[in-house]
This record gives C-alpha cells, sequence and structure tokens, in this order.
C-alpha cells in the first residue's frame, strides 16, 4: 500500500484546526515519518497510525514546528517495545538539537542516526538536496526503480502463457520472443517533500516528475514579500514548482495561521500547476497514490 497521511498543517503556530506538521507516509512495506512537530504521537491517534511501525524519521530542518515532536514519538516507540531499526535522517548542522531531543526520550530503541550534509542518497530509493531556507534544510524524494508492464493481448499473440511468462522474464527472451515486445516501459513511482524553503534548483530537482509532490505553501502570492523575507513559498509559487517539474498531484501545507480558510491559497496555486491536481490539506486527510504512469510502448 502506498499512501500519505497528514498529520499537522500548521507553519510556525499551531491553530484550533491546525496541528504542527506531521506526515506519515505508508510506501509497501516501510513507514516514513516527516518532520514530527508538537503533538504528533497524539495526531497519529486520531489517524489511527501506529508508530510502531515506523521505519525512518525525516527531519528537513531543526526549527521546532518540524522536530519538537520526535521525543513524544520516540517515546510511543520505546513504550510499544519496537524492536527492529529505526532510521533517522537530519542535517548534519542540527545534530546538536537533535541529539538533545533524542536524549530527552531516553528511547531503549534501535535509534541510527544519519546525518547529511550534501545532496545524494541517504538509504535505498530515498534521496535529499537542499533547499533555501533561513537554516540549513533539505528536502527528501523517494523514487521506485523504474520496471516494465506485461501487456496480455501480446503474450496471447505470441502464446506465452503459464510458466513460460516467469521464464521470459527471467531469461528476456523466449522462443525468439523478446521481453520488450509483449512488454511496456513503466517508470517508477515518485515522492517528493519539499518545505521550507524559497525557490530554487533544489526543490526543482525533488520535485521532477513526482507523482505525489508535497509542498509548503505559507503564504498567499498577496504576501509574496512575506515569504520572500522568511525564504517561504507563496501558493503560486508551489503551482509553479508543481507545473515545471510535471508533478501528478499537488498537496499543499504548511500554511500561515494568518490564512483561516485555504481555499484562496489552493486557487492560486491551481492557476500556476498546470496540469497538476491541486489540493490544500486538511489535518488527518489521507491521499493514496495516483495511478501508475505508462510510457507508449
Amino acid at each position: 500500500m502506498r499512501e500519505f497521511v497528514v498529520l499537522g498543517t500548521a507553519s510556525q503556530a499551531p491553530t484550533r484546526t491546525r496541528n504542527h506538521n506531521g506526515y506519515l507516509l505508508h510506501w509497501d512495506g516501510e513507514d516514513l515519518l516527516f518532520d514530527p512537530g508538537e503533538g504528533t504521537q497524539r495526531q497519529m491517534i486520531h489517524a489511527d497510525a501506529s508508530a510502531a511501525h515506523i521505519t525512518r524519521i525525516c527531519i528537513t530542518h531543526v526549527h521546532g514546528d518540524h522536530c519538537f515532536g520526535l521525543p513524544g514519538v520516540l517515546s510511543s516507540m520505546d513504550l510499544n517495545r519496537v524492536e527492529h531499526p529505526v532510521h533517522l535522517h537530519y542535517p548534519a548542522s542540527g545534530d546538536g538539537v537533535v541529539r538533545a531531543l533524542v536524549s530527552a526520550a531516553s528511547p531503549h530503541i534501535d535509534l541510527r542516526l544519519h546525518p547529511h550534509s550534501g545532496p545524494g542518497p541517504v538509504a535505498p530509493g530515498l534521496e535529499v538536496r537542499p533547499l533555501r531556507h533561513r537554516v540549513e534544510a533539505y528536502g527528501y524524494r523517494l523514487v521506485e526503480p523504474d520496471g516494465i508492464t506485461l501487456l496480455p493481448d501480446r503474450l496471447e499473440a505470441a502464446g506465452i502463457e503459464g510458466p513460460d511468462v516467469g521464464h521470459l522474464l527471467r531469461a528476456g527472451s523466449l522462443g525468439g520472443v523478446r521481453l520488450e515486445d509483449v512488454s511496456a516501459p513503466r517508470p517508477g513511482q515518485r515522492f517528493a517533500f519539499v518545505m521550507d524553503t524559497a525557490p530554487c534548483p533544489g526543490a526543482e530537482e525533488l520535485a521532477e516528475g513526482a507523482d505525489l509532490l508535497v509542498a509548503e505553501c505559507t503564504f498567499s502570492d498577496d504576501d509574496a514579500g512575506l515569504a520572500a523575507s522568511y525564504r517561504h513559498l507563496t501558493a503560486g509559487q508551489a503551482g509553479a514548482l508543481a507545473s515545471g517539474a510535471g508533478a501528478g498531484m499537488l498537496v499543499l501545507t504548511h500554511f500561515s495561521s494568518r490564512y483561516a480558510d485555504t481555499a484562496p491559497l489552493a486557487a492560486q496555486a491551481r492557476a500556476r500547476a498546470g496540469g497538476a491536481e491541486v489540493v490544500a490539506a486538511s489535518d488527518l486527510d489521507r491521499f493514496e497514490f495516483p495511478k501508475r504512469r505508462h510510457l507508449p510502448s
């Protein structure tokens, strides 16, 4: 199963209807928790999500609304007697803050710290790119390897069925029929997580070809000056990011408390998002991944 669960959508200050950041990605057999802000463990209860299943925690930067929920989440995992390794990824410059948060939880779990200080892969299929914020920040990108889709009509025409299909997959050809003759390329699915940043090349690289792009949308286009001074995206800039990257779905989050209604922000993003579907997230929303994209055979 691949599903994105929104635990909180506030930015610096929570509101009556928005918790601080927190995002959970179900990706096949792995649960990745992104930017656990204050109150994340309680939001997970409301979302009927278990901390015991978390395998990776990814922090974009060490501003409190993106990491102050870490001790609580780790304490929940400790209480649940999690035995599997838990990998924690974060910017190296925030090492002191992260270690202090970890020590506050005193977890008796197999927690493995992975600070990073540059772009590139940090785990199989998971990579980071630098963002442009007021402190060192990185966005995350999860990429499934490309594959193929077998075409039943072509298999039938070639007389290949049953166990012979497996032989063809393993060998690449069977009886003069090549695998590429009876299949179509299937690009791997891509997930991108872009938090606090001004427009920058790193954000563009993360978003490129994303099936599901999660992007901060702190300010309205009407407050572009504030966005620039605090190094955040406006709604329109988030939409332009999705359009330039050819993203399939754009999920907006990290809203300033000055906006009680996010519909105008979604409209501003949608006006510049090209063909991307645009949704302004609410706390506890769940998003299934869009259907797989297929290249022409």
